[in-house]
């Protein structure tokens, strides 16, 4: 038999016990022709699962590590470990898919050896120029894009206390985000081809924090401080957002000639004790999903959509609700589609520039 015909029967064999059919036109094919990224976060472990590996590559054009890029992966001990944020770049590069980095600065998920280290705040200023200098050259040419500060604000709009601001900081406690801003700086040195993202949740409408938001990355475009977009997370529960403040924020965000990414998108279900959701809620949330994506779409200026995963089957929802909350990614537990994937790819495909 030859191999094209051997490829092309293993293909229907594998789609029919898993019950997976292509739709006619993915996600990825109508964000190609709409302009835009479409991603999901990974988990490099689940990337040896068929299903899972063969969606991802129909369905996306760009990929973030979950968690491999972040300081409790990457730096369990004071040396670097690439190797699982290696394999999503490869997986990436063989399948033609962008890769966008997630993060080098965070006030969560830090080793112990770097928390409790007793070091000075001279000595963290080094550990993180270095961090961030050594990371980026690693990916310089691959990926394209970084979140380089991830939620330095608190819900008020506060820099968030960190072993990055004052606990010990890297000397400037006390100065708002003059913290952000030298993460920033360092990270242009280290790759200045890089787009470069503050990403946080919560300030994705009209409220205190996105005020505060606005305001710090117009001070920094304004001083030239090397910043090139604003990621929403967007984890949206059972409350319904306020869909016009949230392009009304994107607007003026891309109007300081910024991207805007949609970073963590998911909106999660109430579920029964075997973790379905009903069929009415499957379709507000189609809905949500729907509206969400009309928001980017119709601003030049928001350049990608991605959900926090794409299968309820890896999902952070449920172990952080204890089961109470689930369902709330594009795909089901079996790889099967849901309204609200049939909801994203209409509109994507609406939106389709002209050939």
């Amino acid at each position: 038999m030859p191999a094209t015909s051997f490829h092309r029967c293993v293909l229907i064999v594998f789609l029919a016990g898993t019950s997976i059919t292509p739709p006619s036109m993915t996600l990825r094919q109508a964000a190609d022709r709409a302009g835009v990224l479409v991603s999901a976060a990974v988990r490099p472990y689940a990337l040896s699962e068929a299903a899972y590996s063969e969606i991802l590559a129909r369905e996306f054009n760009m990929v973030e590590p979950e968690n491999e890029l972040k300081w409790w992966v990457l730096r369990k001990t004071e040396d670097f470990d690439f190797r699982q944020g290696d394999e999503v770049v490869r997986f990436a590069q063989a399948h033609g898919m962008k890769i966008r980095g997630h993060c080098l600065v965070w006030d969560h998920t830090n080793p112990d050896w770097l928390t409790q280290g007793h070091f000075t705040p001279e000595q963290m200023s080094r550990l993180l120029q270095q961090h961030i200098t050594t990371v980026m050259q690693h990916y310089a040419g691959q990926v394209f894009a970084w979140d380089v500060v991830n939620e330095g604000l608190d819900e008020n709009g506060r820099v968030r206390d960190s072993p990055w601001y004052n606990l010990p900081g890297i000397g400037f406690a006390g100065r708002g985000p003059a913290y952000i801003e030298q993460a920033f700086r360092w990270a242009h040195e280290a790759d200045p081809r890089a787009l470069l993202f503050y990403n946080d949740g919560g300030a994705e409408g009209l409220n205190r924090k996105s005020d505060t938001v606005y305001a710090m990355v117009r001070d920094f475009r304004q001083r030239g401080v090397p910043i090139d977009g604003v990621g929403l997370q967007m984890h949206i529960g059972q409350i319904a957002p306020d869909m016009d403040a949230i392009a009304a924020n994107i607007a003026r965000l891309t109007a300081l000639g910024l991207q805007v990414h949609i970073t963590e998108l998911d909106v999660s279900l109430p579920v029964d004790s075997s973790g379905q959701p009903g069929k009415e809620d499957l379709q507000r949330q189609a809905e949500i999903y729907r509206a969400v994506a009309v928001a980017c779409l119709r601003n030049p200026g928001c350049t990608a959509i991605q959900t926090w995963g794409f299968t309820d089957k890896y999902s952070w929802i449920g172990s952080h609700s204890h089961g109470t909350q689930g369902a709330a990614l594009l795909f089901d537990r079996s790889y099967k589609p849901k309204p609200a994937y049939d909801a994203v790819r209409d509109e994507l495909a609406a939106h389709a520039k002209p050939m």
